[in-house]
C-alpha cells in the first residue's frame, strides 16, 4: 500500500521553511529590533530637542500623541519579518512533533482491509522503535523494536520517497511459512479463527475472513485477514529479483522466507490483494518510520475513529 502523507513528503520542506523562518526571529530579536530601538531614540530626542526649542520660543506643543506615534513607527516590523515570526514557533512545532512524536496519513488503498480502509487518517508513533533524526531517518536512540502483529509504517524498499504500511510478520532470526493460506511462524502453524464473509465496500466481491493468532512477546496478537478463494498463495510472475532473495523458496504451493537480521517481514491483511515482502523482499530497520496506532477521522464513516489492532 502507497501511503501518503496528508499534506505529502514535506519533512525537507517543513525543515527549510523552520530554518529560513528561525534566521530571520533569530536576526530580529538579537539585531535589527535593537536597531529600530536606536534608531527610535535617536528620532525621540530630536523630537524632545525640537519641542524643548518650540517651548523656550513661548510655542505650545503637543508632547504625548506625536511622540508615540514616532516611536511606533521606528519600532514597527517590516511585513516580511512580522510574518517570518509569527510562522516560525508554528513551523518549529509541527516540525518537531511530526518527526519525533506524531505522523498523520491517510490510508489510499485496500491491501490493509479489513484493519484499515480507504480513506482512514491515522497517527503513526515515531518514537515506539527508537528516536531518529529527521529527513536523513537515522535511529539515535534505540527504544523498541518491532514486534509480530505491529501496523508499522516503513520507507518502501524499491523506492525511499513512498511510505508504505504493513502488518510486521516476521522479525529478525524468524522462519516464516506461507502455505494453503495459513502462516507458520518457526515452525509452529499460526491459529485461525473463521469468520462470517466480508463484503469489500468498493468491489461487489465476498472475502473469507479470519482472526489470525500471530504470537508474540506478550502473547498473541489478534488481527482479522483476507482470504480472495480464486487466488493463489503467490503469483510468482510477480516476484521481484530483491536483496536476500536468497533467504527465501518459492513455489507455486508455498513460499518460505528466514528474516535476515535488521530486516522484517510484512504482509498486508488483505493478503491476496497486497503487494508486500513476498514480492519486493525484506524491510531494513533503517526504512521504518513508525508504529500505527489509532484511526482518527474517516470522513465518509466516522465509526472508524479507535484504536488499531
Amino acid at each position: 500500500m502507497n501511503l501518503q502523507p496528508i499534506l505529502g513528503n514535506f519533512a525537507l520542506i517543513l525543515f527549510v521553511l523552520m530554518v529560513i523562518t528561525g534566521i530571520i526571529w533569530c536576526l530580529d530579536t538579537f539585531y535589527l529590533a535593537k536597531q529600530r530601538r536606536r534608531a527610535a531614540d535617536a528620532a525621540l530626542r530630536e523630537y524632545d530637542t525640537r519641542n524643548a526649542k518650540l517651548v523656550a520660543d513661548g510655542i505650545k506643543v503637543d508632547h504625548n500623541g506625536n511622540r508615540a506615534a514616532i516611536e511606533q513607527a521606528h519600532l514597527r516590523q517590516p511585513t516580511w519579518i512580522e510574518y517570518s515570526g509569527s510562522f516560525f514557533p508554528v513551523i518549529a512545532l509541527v516540525f518537531i512533533l511530526r518527526s519525533f512524536l506524531w505522523e498523520p496519513f491517510k490510508i489510499p488503498s485496500s491491501s490493509m482491509v479489513p484493519t484499515l480502509l480507504v480513506g482512514d487518517f491515522i497517527l503513526v508513533n515515531k518514537y515506539t522503535y527508537g528516536i531518529r533524526l529527521p529527513i536523513v531517518n537515522k535511529k539515535i536512540i534505540q527504544i523498541n523494536n518491532p514486534q509480530r502483529g505491529d501496523v508499522m509504517v516503513f520507507k518502501y524498499p524499491k523506492d525511499m520517497n513512498q511510505d508504505y504500511i504493513k502488518r510486521v510478520i516476521g522479525v529478525p532470526g524468524d522462519k516464516i511459512t506461507y502455505e494453503d493460506k495459513r502462516l507458520t511462524v518457526n515452525g509452529k502453524p499460526v491459529e485461525y479463527t473463521a469468520l462470517d464473509d466480508y463484503l469489500d465496500d468498493q468491489h461487489p466481491i465476498y472475502h473469507k475472513q479470519f482472526v489470525e493468532k500471530l504470537p508474540s512477546p506478550g502473547g498473541l496478537t489478534q488481527h482479522r485477514i483476507l482470504n480472495t478463494a480464486d487466488k493463489r498463495n503467490i503469483d510468482l510472475g510477480s516476484v521481484d529479483n530483491f536483496p536476500l532473495r536468497e533467504n527465501c523458496e518459492y513455489t507455486y504451493e508455498k513460499f518460505t522466507c528466514v528474516v535476515p537480521e535488521g530486516q522484517y517481514f510484512m504482509m498486508g491483511d488483505n493478503r491476496d490483494n497486497s503487494a508486500d515482502s513476498r514480492y519486493w523482499g525484506f524491510v531494513p530497520d533503517r526504512n521504518i518510520v513508525g508504529k500505527a496506532f489509532v484511526v482518527w477521522m474517516n470522513f465518509s464513516n466516522p465509526k472508524r475513529v479507535g484504536g488499531i489492532q
